[in-house]
């Protein structure tokens, strides 16, 4: 619990560091949204760029890894998305919603977590879990919240509005235009993978801040938005780490290592990169901010947990 703790606590303290400033006036009015737009528009961009350009596709080749994690994430965001829809839930806030559900925090606390545990060796597995959760579940959350805010009926049309909206999105082309740097197999020219490396570095940062500054703004408290959160918080630390123990153990078999950082890695809390696509898109971000804070005060105890069910496992 006390290696959980060290790589969870400054998550934390980020936030309360944002949630602090905001009350205390530090940043202005406009603080959150303007901190998010840098995430939105440089950070983040410049780090899923860099992830993807520099992966070593041959060593992230790992498919039993891959479909174990795929399914828990997919899973998780597909049921939580056809749900909300079915009760009523707009197609883009049911989107942000399976985000909220299925997207683990691999990035900013899956390296350093995986090293502390496993050892240098197992951020392979880290590198194709971020790879996972930032360019393929993001996009997936990004299609389905483009259709939804889309008026278009004809299919032709329709198409072709989410095609223009997500040409111009730059979480979707930075990793795009990443992965095909890496197909051209050059290394990136060290003035430009430092500067990637600067900006990219700040994304999780100013994210934590900004949802700190969001969580600290006067709004109205309802016991709804609690439940919601509480339930997807539910899903997010218990739901889809099951259910990717089970691909691990049972349906592929993987090594023991492998499973255990696979299931390790399911059961990290919410990545603040939900609530930054809520805000891009300027829809209500309160149940999205309860889940991240929930679950990243809850995940100590999930994450223990977890490792010591992998032990029992294996034992």
């Amino acid at each position: 619990m006390l290696t959980s703790l060290s790589v969870i606590l400054p998550v934390f303290a980020v936030i309360v560091a944002g949630y602090v400033a905001g009350r205390a006036g530090l940043l202005g009015p406009t603080a959150s949204s303007e901190l998010n737009k840098f995430v939105v528009y440089l950070g983040l961009p410049a780090l899923l760029f860099q992830v993807m350009a520099e992966a070593d596709w041959t060593s992230l080749w790992q498919p039993g890894f891959v479909a174990s994690f795929a399914i828990g994430m997919f899973v998780i965001f597909g049921v939580t998305l056809v749900y909300r829809v079915m009760n009523g839930r707009h197609l883009t806030d049911a989107s942000i919603d399976g985000l909220n559900a299925g997207y683990a925090n691999t990035g900013y606390i899956g390296f350093p977590l995986c090293e502390l545990i496993f050892g240098r060796h197992t951020l392979v597995f880290a590198t194709v879990a971020t790879v996972l959760t930032a360019s393929l579940l993001f996009a997936t959350a990004i299609v389905f919240m483009e259709i939804g805010l889309q008026t278009e009926r004809r299919a032709h049309h329709l198409a072709r509005k989410v095609a223009v909206s997500l040409l111009r999105n730059p979480l979707i082309i930075s990793p795009i235009l990443g992965a095909l740097w890496s197909l051209v197999g050059l290394p990136l020219p060290a003035p430009v993978a430092s500067t990637l490396h600067l900006v990219g570095g700040a994304a999780s940062p100013c994210a934590l801040v900004s949802l700190g500054l969001f969580l600290a703004a006067a709004r109205p408290e309802t016991r709804g938005a609690i439940k919601e959160a509480l339930a997807l918080s539910s899903l997010k630390l218990i739901g889809q780490p099951l259910l990717t123990a089970i691909c691990a153990f049972f349906v592929f078999r993987l090594p023991p290592t492998t499973s255990a950082v696979v299931v390790l890695l399911s059961a990290l809390p919410t990545g603040a990169g939900s609530f930054m696509i809520a805000e891009y898109y300027d829809r209500e971000a309160v149940v999205t901010s309860k889940t991240i804070l929930f679950t990243t005060i809850a995940s100590v105890v999930s994450v223990t947990a977890g490792l010591a069910l992998i032990q029992h496992l294996q034992g």
